[in-house]
């Protein structure tokens, strides 16, 4: 039996997103995302309202990285979407997190997180959300396995659970894309 609930904002999983940009001053900024994912093969989607720092950080550099929150830094990723750069000019050194200058757009890489998605702006929609095109995509060395791929039980990403406010770690393969179906031809 199934027990409805209505309309909720319950997607899974929800990557726990963070996005680094750069301050009219050059600081550097972050801010954590739920709503955002692919746009297209090449390209992102970040859903956020135009008050956001980060926003306008975006319209004004024309960068961003997206880099995935893992379990290692659960509080400093919620910390930075708990509090706003318009408020607390000190958010971005508060979080513990240290920039790095992006080689490819006008962007900080977030060290302490390894794996990240460096963009540059592609537009804003007419509903306001940030359009990016993907120039490369950065993997630190600590979280690839053997086979040079991403090693998800080194990684360990997080995931947002909207039901209930958590986090929760993805990692455990259970199965082959575009092969695990066959079996079924």
């Amino acid at each position: 039996m199934r027990k409805n609930f209505g309309t909720k904002s319950w997607f899974y999983p929800l990557p726990v997103l963070v996005i680094g940009t750069y301050c009219e001053d050059g600081t550097p900024d972050a801010m954590s995302a739920a709503w955002g994912g692919l746009y297209d093969a090449d390209k992102v989607v970040l859903c956020l309202s135009a008050g956001h720092k980060t926003t306008k950080n975006i319209l004004a550099r024309g960068a961003f990285t997206v880099s995935f929150a893992d379990a290692a830094h659960v509080v400093p990723a919620d910390f930075v979407g708990l509090v706003s750069a318009n408020r607390e000019p000190r958010k971005f050194q508060k979080s513990g997190f240290h920039a790095v200058k992006s080689a490819f757009v006008d962007a900080p890489l977030l060290e302490e997180l390894p794996v990240a998605l460096e963009c540059r702006f592609v537009k804003q929609t007419e509903d306001g959300n940030i359009i990016g095109k993907i120039v490369n995509v950065s993997v630190d060395e600590r979280v690839l396995g053997a086979d040079g791929g991403i090693d998800f039980e080194k990684f360990q990403p997080i995931a947002f659970e909207p039901a209930r406010s958590g986090y929760h770690v993805l990692g455990r393969r259970v199965g082959s894309a575009f092969s695990d179906g066959s079996a079924l031809k």
